[in-house]
């Protein structure tokens, strides 16, 4: 809605009023090392992190107004801090350093809305110990003369820490104390060469001093570190004029030789200023010794003869060469003196020469066999090798050039003249088939004259060949693969054997070895094995033959390598039926199966399909084509879907059924099935027509079932006919003695019964004090006796049963059964020997009853 302009004034005027009524909110000052109010005199660590809340801006408003604050910084200042405008808090969002800049310029102000207040302040940024000391003016690098004495000073280094306070203090050490000549000074920085210290330019023309300066440490982040830098002093010493010359190449030795010409150089001698740094001129002069035979060059030091050999007198002469340095001014300085030896000798102009049965000669030629005897002299080589210079000329050493240890040459240092001989050293080296012909060089030289001469002679060894290698196959095994029908007569394999040997030692015979190697011949030379005429190979008899077969040389030299031979299968025989006509019978539901076999090896000719040819009636049977089992089809689930497609009650088919393998070419062979076809849930079926018809098709299945029934029948026959034997054999009870007597006389009858009577007497008293008890038999049919019985004692035997008869009675064997106690139970009887009285009595008795049993039963007869 828009105001009228009375209403606009009226509204402004109010608020001017209301201004003119609202006091200016303040800071508070809280005083040095506060964090909050108006940052009076407020100083800041410049380690101090980014993002560090560093101070709080704290004010108040007159009215209770909420109040802002706000903080701002020159243009081209950094925005060192960023402010909460509500609260006050000042965060630290640029890095400080005091070094380059130790204070920072802001405006803080407050404000309630209306009025604002605006303060300037600075924050001082105090000193951390962040800076290193740094040296300045670097590198250094100082000339100092050699002889500068000790505890001289020789260079000030100086470093400066931009910190304050102790971390802006700055003292130096050197790195390496001990191995160093210099000291430095811990304050100034002054280096100085050490007390007892020399320089000296011959010895080290250059010294490298490491100084390190090290500040005094402070705190840095809240932590105490310790900052330090170093640098190199590189010290140059220069040469002074203090050494003598030096002769370089000591001791000087020259010789002169008969045909050297006067002023001829000898030798140069060679002397150095030994101070290197600003060498002096030098002069040479001979001081003695010369006896005008020779002169020296003042400037260059060479010696020349001055007259010539043959008028010098002397075979040595020791002549003594001075060198004086010569000053910048001109005048002679430090001298030095050295020895010179030299020496007149004898004209060095014969080498050593070979000489032959015929004079001097550099080829010989020898003929020998291969692989001589080590340690063997070549007899054949005549060789002579002579110097015909003198004393050290003429000696010289003799050296075989080639064929490194094969041969040795001796001697192989020769004074004056020697007798060459040529010793083998490796006789395997020595090989006819690696080298026809042996070349070498016997090489003379003069061991300790200057020029060294030499000479040399060729030494040709043509060798002869001997039987030294075995034949050898180029293979250790050879194999080879040939069809079955192969025709006798037909390459198989060609084995090759080498001799390196030549002439009849080289020639290689062939033979041939192993299980089934008559079936194979090889031609003597060439190495080619065939099959025999006569032979036939069978794959399906033997499939593999490993032969030997062995390489011989003229001398009987051999070696041996393995043949292996695979014979082929070939498609050869035709799938054979167990008979050509099979009669089988199929229950419904259940197949057969007709089976062919293929005698060949391998496959597929040994594999073997089915299939019907022709049946009668057709469409009623399927085979399998691998397994040979035939079915009824799907479509024909009992014998009245039979009977509708034969319209017939006969349920026989007839099939030809044929049986081809897969080779190539192939074979078949073909078999008449005849199969009569029942139905397992005919009622009218008998277990034995069932049986019947299940082992027509297999007669061995019913013949090994008979005898099955059969050897049960007999095992169980002869397991009751032993039990009963042992039955009867464990109840029988054997007399101790068996007594064999005739039918006694009625006279000897009556001596007999009062005999009788006596031993009945004599027995009841004997055994009165026993008692007889009847006890039940156990299960073999003998008493079970109370106690155990004394040993040997048989226990009675039960009566045998006899079969009753309406005759007269039989005669049966009298038994006794029963346990003998004693009177007192509770006392065990001891054992008695077997001839005891009671023991006696007891077989008299029952010996007794048997004879009265066996009396009665003859008179029955």
């Amino acid at each position: 809605m828009r105001r009228s302009p009375p209403a606009a004034l009226a509204l402004g005027l109010l608020r001017l009023c209301l201004a003119q009524a609202n006091f200016a909110p303040h800071f508070f000052d809280n005083g040095i090392g506060s964090t909050n109010g108006n940052m009076a005199l407020f100083s800041l660590p410049e380690d101090t992190p980014i993002g560090s809340h560093v101070y709080t801006l704290n004010g108040t408003d007159p009215e209770g107004d909420p109040v802002s604050y706000h903080i701002s910084f020159d243009p081209s200042a950094r925005s060192v801090f960023s402010i909460d405008p509500n609260f006050g808090n000042i965060t630290l969002v640029e890095e400080l350093d005091r070094e380059r800049e130790d204070e920072i310029e802001a405006v803080i102000s407050i404000s309630d809305g209306l009025n604002l207040v605006a303060e300037k302040v600075v924050i001082l940024v105090t000193d951390a110990n962040d800076e290193a000391p740094k040296f300045i003016q670097e590198p250094y690098v100082v000339q100092v003369p050699e002889d500068t004495p000790a505890g001289s000073s020789v260079f000030k280094v100086l470093a400066v820490d931009k910190d304050t306070g102790s971390g802006g203090s700055v003292t130096y050490f050197l790195q390496s104390v001990q191995a160093s000549q210099f000291s430095v000074d811990r304050h100034s920085g002054v280096l100085r060469l050490r007390a007892g210290a020399t320089l000296d330019y011959e010895t080290a023309r250059a010294h490298l001093v490491t100084v390190v300066a090290k500040d005094g440490g402070g705190r840095l982040r809240g932590a105490e570190v310790v900052f330090s830098a170093t640098t190199t002093v590189t010290v140059n010493v220069e040469d002074v004029q203090d050494t003598a010359p030096v002769f370089v190449g000591t001791p000087f030795y020259g010789y002169v030789y008969e045909d050297t010409a006067p002023g001829s150089e000898v030798l140069t001698v060679v002397a150095m200023d030994g101070d290197r740094g600003r060498p002096n001129r030098l002069l040479y002069s001979l001081v003695n010794g010369s006896d005008g035979a020779f002169e020296i060059n003042a400037t260059s030091g060479a010696i020349v003869v001055a007259r010539s050999p043959a008028q010098l007198r002397r075979q040595a002469y020791e002549l003594h060469v001075q060198v004086t340095e010569v000053s910048s001014a001109g005048s002679p300085a430090a001298q030095a003196t050295v020895p010179v030896t030299i020496r007149i000798v004898d004209l060095n102009n014969h080498p050593p020469t070979f000489y032959g049965e015929s004079g001097p000669q550099n080829r010989f030629e020898l003929s020998m066999y291969e692989h001589p005897p080590q340690g063997e002299v070549l007899r054949g080589l005549k060789i002579t090798v002579s110097d015909s210079d003198q004393g050290a000329n003429a000696k010289f050493s003799l050296q075989l050039v080639g064929l490194g240890g094969v041969f040795r040459v001796v001697p192989q240092t020769v004074l004056n003249e020697a007798q060459v001989t040529i010793v083998v050293e490796n006789s395997a080296a020595i090989d006819f088939e690696k080298f026809k012909v042996l070349t070498f060089k016997l090489l003379a030289i003069e061991v300790n004259t200057p020029e060294k001469f030499s000479s040399t002679a060729d030494v040709v060894i043509q060798l002869l060949d001997t039987n030294d290698n075995v034949p050898k196959f180029t293979s250790p095994y050879y194999i080879a693969r040939i069809p079955e029908d192969t025709p006798g007569g037909s390459s198989v394999v060609a084995v090759t054997a080498v001799d390196p040997d030549t002439g009849p030692w080289g020639d290689v015979k062939y033979s041939i070895y192993g299980s089934g190697a008559d079936l194979f011949l090889i031609h003597s030379s060439s190495g080619v094995i065939c099959t025999q005429p006569w032979a036939s190979l069978d794959a399906e008899a033997t499939a593999r033959y490993h032969l030997h077969v062995k390489a011989e040389d003229a001398e009987g030299r051999s070696s041996l390598a393995e043949v292996f031979i695979a014979l082929l299968d070939v498609n050869d025989h035709h799938p054979q039926f167990a008979q050509r006509v099979q009669e089988k019978t199929m229950v419904l539901g259940t197949p057969v199966r007709i089976e062919a076999t293929d005698r060949d090896a391998e496959e597929p000719n040994n594999q073997v399909d089915y299939s019907i040819i022709r049946s009668e009636p057709a469409d009623v049977f399927d085979i399998d084509a691998h397994t040979g089992e035939i079915r009824l089809k799907n479509s024909i689930r009992s014998l009245d879907a039979l009977r509708n497609i034969t319209h017939s009650w006969d349920y026989t088919w007839s099939l030809e059924v044929q049986a081809t393998d897969r080779g190539s070419p192939s074979f078949s062979t073909t078999a008449l099935l005849k199969i009569d076809i029942t139905d397992p849930e005919t009622p009218s079926q008998s277990p034995v027509d069932a049986f019947l018809r299940q082992t027509k098709d297999n007669p061995l299945k019913a013949v090994g079932l008979l005898a099955g029934i059969m050897a049960l029948i007999v095992a169980i026959t002869v397991l009751v006919s032993t039990a009963a034997f042992w039955r009867k054999k464990s109840n029988k009870v054997l007399p101790v003695r068996r007594v064999l007597r005739r039918r006694p006389s009625p006279a000897a009858r009556a001596a007999h019964a009062a005999r009788a009577q006596q031993l009945q007497l004599n027995k009841t008293r004997a055994a009165a004090k026993f008692v007889l008890r009847e006890g039940a038999p156990n299960r073999n049919g003998n008493t079970r006796l109370g106690r155990p019985l004394p040993p040997r004692t048989p226990a009675p035997p039960p009566p045998p049963r006899m079969v009753p008869s309406t005759g007269t009675a039989p005669w049966t064997v009298p038994t006794v059964s029963g346990s003998l106690t004693p009177p007192n139970p509770q006392r065990s009887p001891e054992p008695r020997a077997l001839g005891s009285p009671i023991q006696s009595a007891l077989v008299s008795e029952l010996r007794q009853k048997f004879e009265k049993k066996s009396v009665a039963n003859q008179a029955q007869f």
